[in-house]
């Protein structure tokens, strides 16, 4: 008689493979989680390591010279035999400086990426698209010295024009806060653009076709469907551009005036980064001192900037479910 063979009896090669390549994945696995741990760990660690040296070499001025006289004086005179370290008008001039680089450069940025997203052809978007990857690759300086060959000889004539009867007026050959204001638009043109664009080509396809089925026209399905969809990444953008903007020094060094002065769009002005990149060289004791707390106020800055928009989006995800 012949044996009755077991169906369900599995070849043992067959399990000695299968155990063999489950402790091969069960260690890649291990490895892949022991990578990305360092990765996160690393992460904190440059934040930390970052805000502590702020710390550390930003606040002995503060106790030096006082809360008060540097965030709200403004007088700068740190060479001087009774020196001054009141930075009130740099803090000024970097807040209104970078608000209105946001207010001019984001709205070009997002339309510049609605129109590439949803409204030029594709021939069209090949060219421009390349275009704009090139100006997130050049380096700030080269911006500076467009500005300061280009933008600034335009500005010293509207300055001539607006002010040719005042005795009063100090003129700055261009170097102003208006050239300033406009070099940083330009600046933060790239990344917003890339980021708003991507933000925009990650809403859900079905949601454009849902508006435009119910009769709602282009710009309607744009402004009203698409842009809130993509408002998680349009902020990031925002974020970004802020973060740029804030932080840049070279540039604007060359096309501010590098003056310690009331930010009005004629003068010359210092923003908190000029400020340490045109005398940290030179600066010593307590004038060294208050030039690290000026990165410290600048620093904070940056990061108060960034948790209030972050808030604000979470608050609107939460209004919007």
């Amino acid at each position: 008689m012949k044996e009755k063979k077991d169906d369900k009896a599995m070849p043992v090669s067959s399990s000695i493979h299968g155990g063999m390549y489950q402790k091969a994945t069960d260690r890649v696995e291990k490895v892949a989680h022991g990578i990305f741990i360092t990765c996160a760990f690393a992460a904190v660690l440059a934040v930390a390591s970052i805000s502590l040296y702020m710390i550390i070499n930003g606040v002995p001025a503060i106790f030096k010279v006082g809360l008060k006289e540097i965030l709200f004086g403004t007088v700068w005179k740190p060479t001087a035999a009774e020196p001054s370290f009141g930075i009130a008008y740099v803090i000024l001039t970097s807040i209104i400086g970078t608000l209105a680089a946001i207010l001019i450069g984001v709205p070009i940025g997002v339309g510049t990426a609605v129109f590439l997203t949803e409204i030029a052809s594709k021939k069209v978007a090949a060219i421009i698209t390349p275009a704009v990857e090139l100006l997130a690759g050049i380096p700030s300086v080269v911006y500076g010295l467009l500005g300061l060959l280009i933008l600034n000889p335009l500005m010293y004539q509207l300055e001539l024009h607006i002010f040719r009867d005042s005795k009063a007026h100090v003129y700055t050959g261009g170097s102003n806060l208006i050239s300033a204001v406009l070099v940083l638009a330009i600046m933060i043109l790239p990344t917003v653009i890339s980021i708003s664009s991507s933000a925009l080509r990650a809403v859900p396809a079905s949601l454009k076709n849902a508006s435009l089925a119910v009769g709602a026209t282009k710009m309607q399905t744009i402004t009203r469907v698409l842009l809130p969809a993509a408002k998680s990444g349009i902020v990031t953008a925002i974020i970004l551009g802020i973060g740029r903007a804030i932080g840049e020094a070279m540039a604007i060094s060359l096309v501010s005036g590098s003056v310690v002065n009331i930010p009005l769009p004629f003068n010359s002005v210092r923003f908190l980064t000029t400020a340490i990149v045109s005398e940290m060289s030179y600066s010593q004791g307590t004038h060294r001192q208050v030039l690290f707390t000026i990165g410290l106020v600048l620093f904070v800055f940056i990061m108060i900037i960034n948790l209030s928009l972050n808030r604000i989006l979470k608050k609107g995800g939460k209004v919007e479910r």
